[in-house]
């Protein structure tokens, strides 16, 4: 578990299984991600992200708020390329409160320092613009080199090209640029 100043990151819960579905359903948040997800869709992510977590000794925490799980964030490994991502997924209503950066900053602590990484990497759709300002608040630089058109999606879909995104352990110890 991960205390931040307004959040608590921790595992997943089975009481938690509702509010994932509801954030995988909602449009908005889906929007620069991919389709929508079914509850079976969404119930088989959240097992494979416990899952993860297991096997790893990290991966991706619930964001908690007032005892309330708004979403995601966390370091997991992309299975198509080599790194290791800080992410996030927050329900939209929660949007425009800094919840990602809050978050996702206590994620990129706890993997440079009780995991001792070396770099995090994170990417995003090159249309997702909220998502690639969080990763520059959180002091991340783009590596536009490394840019690639995402293997899940077909050839010509809007969401296929995608931006990367780095950080080292230096950087982050320096703060933000």
């Amino acid at each position: 578990m991960i205390l931040t100043a307004r959040l608590v990151l921790r595992r997943f819960t089975e009481a938690d299984r509702r509010a994932f579905a509801a954030l995988n359903a909602d449009e908005q948040v889906m929007a620069t991600i991919g389709p929508v997800m079914t509850r079976d869709q969404s119930d088989a992510l959240l097992d494979r992200i416990e899952a993860a977590h297991d096997e790893r000794g990290f991966g991706l925490w619930c964001v908690d708020l007032g005892g309330e799980c708004i979403g995601f964030t966390g370091l997991s490994v992309p299975w198509f390329r080599d790194g290791v991502e800080v992410g996030w997924r927050i329900r939209s209503e929660h949007w425009g409160r800094g919840y990602a950066t809050e978050a996702a900053a206590a994620s990129l602590t706890d993997g440079f320092g009780r995991l001792g990484l070396h770099e995090v990497i994170s990417f995003t759709a090159v249309t997702n613009v909220a998502s690639r300002r969080v990763m520059e608040k959180l002091g991340m630089r783009r590596d536009p080199a490394a840019d690639f058109e995402h293997p899940s999606l077909p050839e010509g879909h809007p969401l296929r090209p995608h931006v990367l995104y780095r950080l080292t352990a230096e950087q982050h110890a320096a703060g933000p640029a």
